[in-house]
């Protein structure tokens, strides 16, 4: 009797784990099963945003080429009147305050210089009169923070300056050998 009884509790236990885990299953994933992604630097609907950028300048994903530091909107790129990042004072930032609508965030990349305290504050401050967030970020972590906030359909702005040096890493070394050794192939045609 107590083998039938075990027995009965130990069906009785599948039961109820079978039925929770085939409940679980059906509500985490109702597709056909397929994956998609989306490069949203090629949605021609994302609007603005940032490919690349050198020590010259930034690419868009449009193949717009700017020259130089640059202010970018959602649709719109303007070049941005300044040399470097101890140029960045209250009349460079004006124009972020003066367009309508107004911008959530302002993304501000000085470049490969190191950001201060006292520089991020002095342009928070000033942004802080006319209730704009301020992001002060290298240029690489300026274009990258950019691009998703634009993405995100946020009324976002970014201040960019091109940096002084570039770093350079192991992809950039494979993709530079492999189009060199490319170059030598002769084809047979």
């Amino acid at each position: 009797m107590n083998v039938l009884h075990g027995l009965g509790r130990i069906a009785h236990q599948s039961i109820r784990r079978n039925i929770c885990t085939s409940l679980a299953r059906r509500s985490t994933y109702e597709s056909d099963g397929k994956t998609s992604v989306t490069i949203l630097n090629k949605e021609a609907d994302a609007g603005l945003m940032i490919n690349s950028y050198s020590q010259f300048g930034f690419r868009l994903n449009n193949d717009m080429v700017v020259i130089g530091p640059m202010a970018i909107f959602s649709r719109t790129v303007l070049s941005w009147n300044v040399e470097s990042h101890e140029d960045i004072n209250d009349e460079s930032l004006s124009l972020f305050c003066a367009i309508e609508p107004k911008i959530d965030v302002l993304v501000v990349g000085i470049g490969d210089h190191t950001i201060t305290p006292a520089f991020s504050k002095k342009i928070i401050d000033f942004m802080k009169r006319y209730k704009i967030n301020v992001e002060v970020l290298g240029t690489e972590q300026a274009c990258s923070t950019f691009n998703f906030l634009n993405a995100e359909n946020r009324v976002v702005a970014a201040a960019l300056i091109p940096p002084m040096t570039m770093r350079v890493n192991e992809d950039d070394l494979m993709r530079k050998q492999m189009s060199m050794s490319r170059s030598f192939e002769v084809t047979d045609k």
